[in-house]
């Protein structure tokens, strides 16, 4: 079955986390692969917690350069600039399949409703389990810039 794939984030800075959702979007989009990268205003609006995040440019510049690193299988890849929550997933008529994390992966059910509002059909979801770090906890990008882990989940202790 060929399947077009989206898959969206901050995505600064990169971790190990962020590579599992890359790959698993390559693996499986045989049709394409969209990557949201959020704009610099959503990445401030989608912050549990405020922090510093790199501008868009350069976080879009970082995601080509994993995606060109992971992807073994020379998929189709797009990378576009997110300005809202839903903006490719609620309005995208070729998109099958949501690649998200254990975070985001109450959003699915939103992301249809919304889709059968706009007259397409819902999408499959795809959740990717959390990379852990060292200590057991998830691997984050707030805990890398608050220099507790490296982008691998390597405690800075050690």
């Amino acid at each position: 079955m060929f399947m077009r794939v989206a898959v969206a984030g901050t995505f600064g800075p990169i971790h190990d986390d962020h590579r599992r959702l890359f790959e698993t979007a390559l693996e499986r989009g045989d049709e394409g692969v969209i990557v949201g990268v959020t704009s610099d205003d959503l990445a401030q609006e989608t912050r549990r917690k405020p922090r510093p995040v790199p501008p868009f440019t350069e976080r879009r510049v970082r995601v080509r350069e994993e995606i060109k690193d992971l992807d073994r299988w020379d998929r189709d890849v797009t990378v576009r600039r997110l300005t809202g929550r839903y903006d490719i997933a609620a309005n995208n008529p070729e998109l099958d399949v949501l690649v998200v994390s254990p975070e985001t992966c109450g959003e699915i059910a939103e992301i249809n409703r919304r889709r059968i509002e706009n007259g397409l059909d819902p999408i499959e979801g795809i959740v990717v389990p959390y990379v852990r770090a060292a200590d057991g906890e998830r691997i984050s990008s707030t805990r890398m810039v608050e220099g507790d882990i490296n982008e691998h989940g390597a405690l800075a202790d050690e």
